[in-house]
């Protein structure tokens, strides 16, 4: 159990986090949501004992986190943490030596992560000749050595290729089934909907709301049909809800899908049109953060 009590932190003139507080448990993946500067790494950063807290405090299994847990923490940060003129292997080997392995126990975890993270073959080569997924694989594998029962993820998927985002997305589940707890931090909302428990968001510095995929999604989405193809709309007076164009098509957000999407049919029926695409779309999380956080770009 990670339990996080009125944490305050201040960077400066900026107040990172107003008024932080959370309980997560383990054995489930928790997103981290918020738009630039709304206090993600900051909150990250504490999680990971990297930086202290102004106030508050965080608890671990109803004890305060301190240099004793060290070795429950695993933490992957946004930027790369590798030395890319060295091996894979020597990377691996400095930061299990930084969480206290040495000897045969330090040999057989990277042995294990290596196989783990697909680079068995790659040990010895060099990390600049890398792709960005490879890197990004061995960036988590080096968290991972000394087998972390929370690990921090903060934006682990940034511009790498789908097979290795889906890797990462397997690992995850794997985690998971192992009882870890995983705090999961992206830009991405399709990510957080197909790997994480719970969404969390986060905006100028306090929790704005925190519950599963599916109670944000019913709360503060509504369900939409799309429709695409010349003349397939019917009149908008006829049409219960917004109508708005998107993707070279028309999306009407509405109470009553089901009614909407005969109207459409009707229309088409009569009028011996068919429609490129017609689909229910169901709530997205993305719609759940515009409501939350507004639409306004941040720095």
């Amino acid at each position: 159990m990670l339990t996080i009590k009125h944490i305050k932190k201040k960077h400066k003139k900026i107040q990172a986090l107003q008024d932080v507080s959370l309980q997560m448990e383990i054995g489930k993946c928790y997103g981290l949501i918020g738009p630039n500067g709304a206090g993600k790494s900051s909150l990250l950063k504490i999680l990971a004992s990297i930086n202290q807290p102004d106030d508050g405090k965080v608890l671990i299994n109803n004890e305060s986190l301190s240099k004793k847990h060290k070795g429950l923490i695993g933490y992957i940060p946004q930027e790369l943490s590798l030395e890319e003129t060295v091996s894979a292997y020597q990377n691996l080997l400095f930061f299990g030596k930084l969480y206290g392995l040495k000897g045969k126990q330090l040999k057989s975890s990277i042995y294990q992560v290596l196989q783990l993270i697909g680079l068995t073959e790659r040990a010895k080569e060099k990390v600049f000749t890398f792709s960005g997924g490879m890197k990004r694989r061995l960036n988590i594998g080096c968290a991972l050595l000394h087998q972390p029962s929370i690990l921090i993820m903060d934006e682990p998927t940034v511009g790498i290729d789908p097979q290795s985002r889906q890797f990462i997305f397997q690992l995850i589940h794997e985690l998971k089934q192992q009882h870890t707890l995983i705090i999961y931090a992206s830009h991405y909302m399709e990510e957080i909907e197909e790997i994480c428990d719970e969404a969390v968001f986060i905006d100028h510095g306090n929790i704005i709301k925190s519950a599963t995929i599916q109670e944000l999604a019913n709360a503060y989405a509504s369900p939409s049909v799309f429709i695409k193809g010349d003349t397939c709309l019917p009149d908008h007076a006829s049409l219960i809800g917004r109508v708005t164009n998107k993707h070279g098509g028309y999306i009407i957000t509405t109470n009553h899908p089901l009614s909407t999407m005969e109207s459409i049919i009707q229309h088409c029926h009569t009028n011996n049109i068919l429609p490129e695409q017609l689909e229910l779309l169901k709530p997205r999380l993305e719609d759940t953060f515009f409501s939350l956080t507004g639409s306004q770009l941040r720095d």
